[in-house]
């Protein structure tokens, strides 16, 4: 199916739910926050949350610095 990943149509298998997607891409364990079509999806929310085709997910790293 197909996604807008950061602003970049991707390709991913079907039926992922947000914690899957984030293993697909190796983001999986970092310091991230997640919006699917402009709603914030919370870390406790990724294993039930599923994405679906044409969804806008945006994909956010926390930087640490001093």
């Amino acid at each position: 199916m197909e996604i807008t990943l950061n602003g970049t149509p991707r390709d991913v298998p079907d039926g992922l739910t947000a914690a899957a997607l984030l293993d697909h891409l190796e983001m999986s364990g970092q310091r991230l926050a997640m919006e699917v079509n402009g709603e914030i999806v919370p870390r406790s929310e990724h294993a039930r949350h599923t994405v679906n085709p044409g969804d806008r997910v945006e994909i956010v790293r926390a930087i640490g610095g001093g």
